[in-house]
């Protein structure tokens, strides 16, 4: 029988309330990936994606702040704890001077520069982290592969908080955050990656049939709800 919320959940406000709930859950989520090298680094790096700005991190003391461009809301930028995993000065073209990759399971993302710097401090990336290419060039300096980059924001881009259908393909936090509960639930037996896989699926259709709901192996508001993820 479906759950009487299904009935009542009807009003954007319940969403954006439940939204932050769900970055919330993100946070449980860490422990399942192992991002720290065990190299002791003297920096860190903090990106605050509501705030657009990037910060170099010694101890307690912010040494450096930077305005940058993250993602959109068709395509966010990650959030979470990453790591520095790769540098480069010969990427060139749209991704500027520099290159800081981040060794987020679901895709090849990473802070750099842009030959576009007007568009720094907007939503315009197609999920890296954009900074003019003089204050890349800083922080290229500054970190090393194996630096912990802390990223805070919305789980949808730039925050209305809507959550999109998902299935088998899908890549991203709102992936991590099915996987994880099923995982809670003792449906899913892989790992909270934020890759819509086939083990993925098959969870989604068990979830689905334990509660008499149409076998399609997606997530929509529906399982949202069941889930627990949206209330």
């Amino acid at each position: 029988m479906v759950n009487p919320l299904l009935r009542s959940f009807s009003n954007k406000y319940k969403k954006r309330f439940t939204y932050m709930i769900a970055v919330s859950i993100l946070l449980v989520l860490l422990p399942y990936e192992k991002v720290y090298s065990e190299n002791v680094q003297e920096y860190q790096v903090n990106v605050d994606l509501w705030q657009k700005k990037l910060y170099v991190i010694n101890g307690k003391k912010i040494i450096r702040t930077y305005m940058i461009g993250p993602g959109t809301e068709d395509s966010p930028t990650p959030i979470g704890t990453f790591e520095i995993t790769k540098k480069s000065k010969s990427w060139g073209g749209g991704f500027g001077s520099r290159w800081l990759g981040l060794n987020v399971p679901w895709g090849d993302y990473g802070i750099h520069g842009t030959n576009k710097p007007w568009l720094v401090g907007k939503n315009v990336s197609h999920g890296c982290i954009r900074m003019r290419n003089e204050d890349v060039e800083e922080l290229f300096e500054l970190v090393s592969e194996g630096t912990v980059v802390h990223i805070y924001g919305p789980l949808t881009g730039i925050g209305k908080g809507e959550f999109k259908n998902l299935s088998y393909g899908s890549k991203g936090n709102l992936v991590q955050l099915v996987q994880d509960r099923l995982k809670q639930l003792g449906i899913y037996n892989g790992e909270v990656h934020g890759i819509f896989d086939k083990n993925t699926e098959h969870a989604v259709k068990k979830f689905q049939k334990d509660n008499n709901l149409p076998i399609n192996g997606g997530i929509t508001e529906r399982e949202y709800l069941l889930l627990g993820i949206l209330e």
